[in-house]
């Protein structure tokens, strides 16, 4: 894609909900052992890390994402925006990079709560 993404969370802050139908929710699931509650309880915690997946981005944008619920499992979530609607595409624990990263990001979020 030539254009530069949209800021992500403005978008987000605009999202009334999330779109699970009979196709990605048992997929994600599956997969995984991921359920759609657990997906949705990440976009709502901080730090809440999120960046533009360019290579996959086609027809529509999508996003990448690292989060955690609230039984602190660390998920690596991949996602769309579908009008107002978060729909996930995949979503997996984290692996031991994304990890760093993560805990490099609450580290930030804990020593500048403002942020």
């Amino acid at each position: 894609m030539s254009a530069d993404p949209p800021d992500i969370y403005e978008v987000l802050a605009r999202c009334t909900g999330f779109e699970w139908d009979t196709g990605n929710a048992p997929k994600v699931r599956a997969r995984h052992k991921v359920g759609p509650g657990e997906c949705e309880q990440a976009f709502f915690r901080e730090p809440f890390v999120v960046g533009f997946d360019e290579k996959h981005s086609g027809a529509e944008q999508r996003w990448h994402a690292l989060g955690q619920t609230l039984a602190d499992r660390k998920l690596y979530l991949v996602f769309t925006v579908r009008g107002t609607l978060i729909r996930v595409i995949a979503a997996r624990d984290m692996n031991r990079k994304e990890r760093s990263a993560y805990e490099q990001a609450q580290a930030v979020v804990e020593e500048n709560p403002r942020l």
